[in-house]
């Protein structure tokens, strides 16, 4: 590498992180990625920086500092009349200073050379680099402007001078005062590199761990056709994908999750000699209706992701989360990364405490969105339809608009919560409510026309994925668990969980695994169609129906739809949890409840009694239903042998007799899942008598028994769950009951497996869970809001047996 000569202007290759003082944290980063991760395959474009010197050059060149100081003296960022009128004047002046002549002559060489790289009059990006030594817990980003598809000498000098005039924009103004940074300790370099064809492709924003709960062994990719304005901008709902980094580093194909955004419109270039150098163009249907980029490339970004925090956290010798932009070229089919810097809210989290926002009370849900903060917030709507009605806005209310961008964030960080019509987890409004601790519903689709200003709403984001805005002022309260010092229990302390929207958070909760995930939630919530309408579509004789299918299944292959999102839903449980175990039960609807499913009708019978009827073990071998259990088998087998989540357990339930037991285990061979292979491991519901009595004989066919304390209740007493009249008569504590659940206990451990309670009563009865840990089960799994609780009486009743 030749010694750089320019006075104002330097390289990529000749920058390092270690340059954000003379190049900032955007342009150091570029810098420092294009020196050392070029060899290890990450692709970043050529470029040079115009350094922070040539910003206080052109202040003094143009005898406009003291002018500026002057204009910043004394300012009230709250008063957003007043900030505006202030941002305007000091941009002006630097407007008005232009670029010194030999600072220019040092711009056009670096132009010169990317056009001798790239070919004549070359098209790059304008961007701003801002300088400040502790970018790792503070967030420059959109705070200045950037200006793409620049061309030519007059269009790159007037960019220039617009970019460095910036570094004044309103917002960036109330971000310093916020964040308690002097405006004349912080510089502005400029950052000109080669621009991405993503306006022939697509482009997006990746972290290093999931934005939401700030759990860290995943990589969270978005993505969107065309520029990547649109996505920062809240423009569009972008494509969503969660790669496990565990596995993927074992040499897996973890997608644990794909998420369809609606993807309306994109940026691209402006037409010929225009002054409009970008514009928005509507995506086709048929665009819309598939993913932005396909699986090799999800894991191709997924890989670039993990090399470059792999990079900054062996180079800072701590972990170091990244915030990372990427573009796919439309030209030659490449990825390229276009910026990355620390992730500065979920990695300055404290963990040592957590925090639980508990709604108490429900109503109407007036709109619906993606949740972004995991709280709870309530207050007046305030519909702001335009930058102008700004000022109208008061602290506390609720801010409910289209879209934000950086010029709102004066407003926003004034507000209680934030709801919009578009935009995805990594669009402004969701970045900007995070580093402000505040809940936003983004991609609401509605919100400025169903919650008009004025009206009391209560806006939950502690209900999963959802973000909901409900009628009123609703009850809630927060939960907060010092997690320090907390000792573990021998008894293994699990959770039941159904929804794989919250897993990444539950994981958080100090626990041993997961011992019931339920089947059902996926299968209803996610893939909405009896599976045997996948296998077989023409006996569904509702063309309504049909076309619902057809809809929600879209280009997939039908049966590849049910094996990709069960796969998906399951794969994301596991992955939350591992490498602890995670036991999956194969899924138990009855008949009805199957019926319920779009074309069931087609493939279920009428039962008086579907409580005792065709459910569980029995439909898996049967020809009413073998096939669809293929597609469970099917699922499963990806979770465990493409994703490589292993710590996958899977559980039989309501398996009346040995023989179906025998049955069953060759099924599932049949469909690649051998007992023993790849260390899976099969667990039983242990939820009927016969369970019990012969578990001697059951013990042949499965690893471990799992009490479902509801059906066993059920069928030892004789009680239909169900039934409003004998209500009073079904009691988990009943003598018989807990008798047999000893047995249960008893006959495992004589036979060397697994005992285990995943059904509802230890987290309703705390006298249950302690009668089992004398029994010495071996673990207990309950509901997420009893686990802290439950963790604790067995810890005292440990102590009180002798066993800590």
């Amino acid at each position: 590498m030749s010694e750089n000569k320019s006075k104002y202007t330097r390289w990529f290759e000749e920058t390092k992180i270690e340059d954000v003082p003379l190049v900032g944290g955007k342009n150091a980063s570029l810098g420092e990625m294009y020196r050392e991760l070029t060899s290890k395959g990450v692709k970043i474009p050529n470029g040079f920086s115009v350094t922070a010197e040539a910003y206080w050059y052109v202040l003094k060149a143009g005898g406009i500092l003291e002018k500026l100081k002057q204009t910043m003296e004394g300012l009230d960022t709250s008063d957003v009349s007043e900030l505006a009128k202030r941002g305007k004047a000091a941009r002006d002046l630097i407007l008005g200073a232009g670029i010194p002549d030999d600072l220019w002559e040092e711009i056009k060489t670096g132009y010169d050379g990317l056009c001798k790289q790239y070919g004549e009059n070359t098209d790059v990006a304008v961007r701003s680099s801002a300088t400040a030594e502790d970018l790792p817990t503070a967030s420059f980003a959109g705070q200045q402007e950037t200006y793409l598809n620049i061309r030519g000498y007059p269009a790159l000098r007037d960019a220039c001078s617009r970019c460095l005039a910036s570094l004044f924009t309103d917002r960036a103004i109330s971000y310093r005062v916020t964040n308690n940074f002097d405006h004349f300790k912080v510089a502005l370099s400029i950052g000109i590199m080669k621009m991405v064809r993503s306006d022939m492709a697509s482009s997006g924003v990746m972290f290093t761990l999931d934005t939401e709960t700030g759990f860290r062994d995943v990589v969270f990719i978005t993505g969107s056709y065309g520029l990547g304005e649109n996505i920062v901008q809240g423009q569009v709902n972008p494509d969503e994908f969660y790669v496990f980094k565990p596995t993927f580093r074992e040499g897996y194909k973890p997608i644990i999750q794909k998420n369809l955004g609606d993807k309306q419109i994109k940026m691209i270039y402006g037409r010929g000699d225009s002054k409009v150098l970008t514009r928005n163009v509507e995506v086709p249907e048929v665009d819309r209706v598939r993913f932005c980029i396909n699986d090799e490339e999800v894991l191709k970004l997924a890989e670039y992701a993990i090399t470059i925090e792999d990079h900054y956290s062996n180079k800072y010798k701590e972990p170091r989360p990244m915030d990372i932009e990427w573009a796919k070229d439309g030209v030659t089919g490449e990825l390229f990364i276009v910026q990355a810097r620390p992730e500065t809210v979920q990695s300055q989290r404290k963990r040592d405490i957590l925090e639980t926002y508990v709604l108490e009370k429900k109503s109407n849900a007036l709109a619906r969105g993606k949740s972004v903060g995991e709280k709870i917030a309530s207050g007046k709507a305030h519909v702001i339809p335009d930058i102008s009605d700004l000022p109208s806005f008061k602290p506390g209310e609720i801010l409910i608009a289209d879209t934000t961008t950086p010029d709102w964030e004066p407003v926003m960080k004034t507000a209680a919560a934030i709801v919009t019509n578009k935009g995805g987890r990594t669009c402004h409004a969701a970045i900007v409510s995070r580093e402000l601790g505040i809940p936003a519903v983004v991609g609401a689709g509605n919100a400025t026309e169903v919650l008009e200003t004025g009206r009391e709403i209560t806006v939950s984001c502690a209900e999963g994925e959802d973000g909901l805005v409900y009628e009123g002022i609703l009850p809630f309260h927060k939960d907060a668990q010092d997690l320090k010092d907390l000792k573990r229990p021998k008894t293994e302390i699990m959770m039941n969980l159904g929804n794989p929207e919250e897993a990444f958070g539950f994981s958080m909760i100090p626990n041993d695994g997961i011992g019931l995930a339920r089947l059902e939630f996926i299968i209803s919530s996610y893939i909405k169609i009896h599976p045997m309408a996948l296998v077989h579509p023409e006996k569904v004789k509702d063309p309504e129906v049909l076309q619902e299918i057809e809809k929600l299944t879209g280009n997939s292959d039908r049966e590849e739809y049910f094996v990709d999102k069960l796969s998906q839903g399951v794969g994301t449980i596991a992955a939350a949890f591992y490498p602890k175990p995670v036991v999956v039960r194969m899924s138990d609807f009855k008949t009805n409840e199957y019926a319920s499913l779009l074309g069931g009708s087609y493939f279920e019978v009428t039962e008086n009694n579907p409580m005792l009827g065709f459910r569980g073990a029995s439909r898996y071998f049967n020809e009413r239903y073998r096939e669809g259990f293929a597609l469970e088998c099917r699922a499963m087998k990806k979770v465990r042998d493409e994703m490589g989540l292993t710590n996958l357990i899977l559980m039989i339930p309501f398996c009346r007799t040995v023989e179906e037991a025998k049955k069953v285990i060759a099924e599932m061979e049949k469909n690649g899942l051998k007992r023993g292979e790849n260390d899976l491991q099969v667990y039983v519901m242990c939820e009927i008598p016969n369970n019990v009595l012969q578990i001697d004989e059951f013990s042949e066919y499965f690893d471990g028994f799992s009490i479902g304390s509801n059906d066993l209740t059920q069928l030892t007493l004789g009680v239909d769950r169900d039934s409003e009249l004998l209500a009073a008569e079904f009691d988990e504590r009943d003598p018989g009951v807990m008798e047999i659940m000893a047995m249960a206990v008893q006959g495992a451990k004589r036979n060397g497996r697994h005992s285990g309670i995943c059904g509802q009563a230890p987290s309703d009865f705390p006298e249950i869970a302690e009668f089992l840990v004398k029994e010495k089960i071996d673990s207990i799994s309950l509901n997420p809001d009893s686990v802290m609780k439950i963790t604790l009486k067995v810890s005292d009743t440990e102590k009180e047996l002798g066993r800590q």
